[in-house]
Formats: C-alpha cells, structure tokens, sequence
C-alpha cells in the first residue's frame, strides 16, 4: 500500500507548504480538498490546476483522491436541491481527473427533520446514478464515506445502497475511525470488501459519549484485523492519513502507518 496525507488535517496550509511537509515527513501520495473558497474550488482554472500539479511532479507526489463533499450541496435531497448537488458532484469529478486524481470522497449530505429516511436513500441511489456516467467519462470513481450524519449506521445499508447504485464507478470510502466509536471497523472492511475504493488511515478512543481520534494505534481500532480483512478483500491501493497534526507528528504518523501496513 501506498501512504497518503490528506490536505484535510491542514485546512489552513498553502498547497505548496502541505506538498513540502507532506515529502519531508515520508508519504508517497497526497489527497487535496475541493473547498469552497481557496486556492482549489470548483471555479479554479485550467492554469491553477497546471501550477498544482507541478507541485505534485516537484515534490514526487502523485495525487490519489480528492475530496468535494464540501462544497457540494446535499445528493439526499431531492427535487432542485438534488440537481444542484448532482451538477456540483460532476464538477468535482472532472477538477479530480484535471489533478490526476482517481477516486474523490463523498459524504452525501445530511438528513433533516423534514428530510425522512426512506427519501433520502431514495434520493441517494438516485443521485448516484445520476452521476456515475460522469465517473466512468471522467475516469474518476466517487467513494461514499460513513460519517456521523444519522444516515447508512450499518454496514449492511451501506452495502445494499451500492448494490442497488450497482455501478463499479461508485463505491466505498473506507475510515475505521468514523466506525469505531459505534461498531467494529472490520466487520465494515469484510462486508463492503469489493465495493473499497480508497481507504483513510484514522483511530478512535473512547465511547459514544466520550471520545476523540488519537495516534494511530493508540485507540480502539484492531488494525490487524482492519488490515486482514482488507487483504481478504484485495484492496492494495492508498493508505491516507487523517490524523490530526496535533494527536501526533505527520513523521510520526508515517511511522506508524508503515507497522500497520506490515501487519
């Protein structure tokens, strides 16, 4: 496996300041946000791309993934809400494959007390085949995360949602973390296995009611039942941190990315 960083534990960093520390501390890959605002939206230019991914040939660091559900609208809803959504989500997948990048993170959207849950998994198959037309054009899979967003709780809905998608351009963006202050997170990498497209590297520590995300390996992740089964499933792609600077060095995070990859 490969050991990314995501721009996402440095919001704040210049992308030629996060491409430099992400080299200095011994990652292979890096996967960059599609923000509202800064120096990567969906209105950045053709030219602004280019400079980017100079920065990705300077510092040897392909760009593996990208994330734009931040500044997309909600692929639960539906109606106007759900077109907006869908039009954005493809916009993201063609600034993805102009960065090289071939796999973007997606988290949906959230739902509402007026947004009822039999609509909204409506709305997200939906909305999913909607867009993978533009994921096979682009060359660029759309991956959906678990998040805490009171939607997909179960590995099994996440699993029956792709299957009724049914389209091998969108799958499952894999974060034990999210999981693990409620269930086991390999019970998810065994259930959704072939549906794993990319795969973020991030623990938990704690309970539902108290908790946060420590080092790696410091928290209640079994990371070599994670990686077994993700071996199971014949996943050998990237490994992305998501580790918060704070928790822990990005060196030191790499460090320890590499023992979890040789479990």
């Amino acid at each position: 496996m490969v050991k990314g960083l995501s721009k996402l534990i440095m919001p704040d960093a210049a992308l030629s300041e996060f491409f430099a520390q992400a080299r200095d501390a011994g990652y292979e890959a890096v996967e960059l946000v599609v923000a509202k605002e800064g120096e990567l939206t969906l209105g950045t230019s053709g030219e602004k791309i280019a400079e980017i991914k100079r920065l990705s040939v300077k510092y040897g660091l392909p760009i593996v993934s990208a994330v734009h559900s931040q500044c997309t609208g909600n692929l639960l809803d539906g109606g106007d809400e759900q077109k907006r959504s869908v039009e954005e989500t493809v916009k993201g997948l063609k600034i993805a494959a102009a960065l090289g990048a071939k796999v973007t993170l997606h988290t949906m959207g959230r739902l509402r007390e007026d947004l009822y849950y039999d609509d909204a998994y409506f709305n997200a198959v939906k909305s999913l085949k909607s867009i993978a037309p533009a994921a096979r054009e682009t060359g660029v899979k759309l991956a959906v995360e678990f998040v805490w967003s009171g939607f997909l709780f179960s590995p099994l809905e996440m699993k029956k949602l792709l299957d009724d998608v049914n389209d091998p351009y969108i799958g499952f963006y894999f974060d034990p973390g999210n999981m693990a202050v409620f269930q086991y997170p390999q019970h998810w990498a065994r259930i959704l296995g072939r549906h794993i497209l990319m795969v973020h590297a991030k623990d938990w520590r704690g309970n539902a009611l108290n908790g946060g995300w420590p080092a790696l390996n410091k928290g209640n992740v079994n990371f070599k039942q994670v990686m077994a089964e993700l071996r199971a499933a014949g996943y050998d792609d990237a490994f992305i941190s998501e580790v918060d600077p704070a928790a822990a060095s990005l060196k030191e995070t790499a460090a320890a990315m590499d023992e979890i990859i040789a479990m």
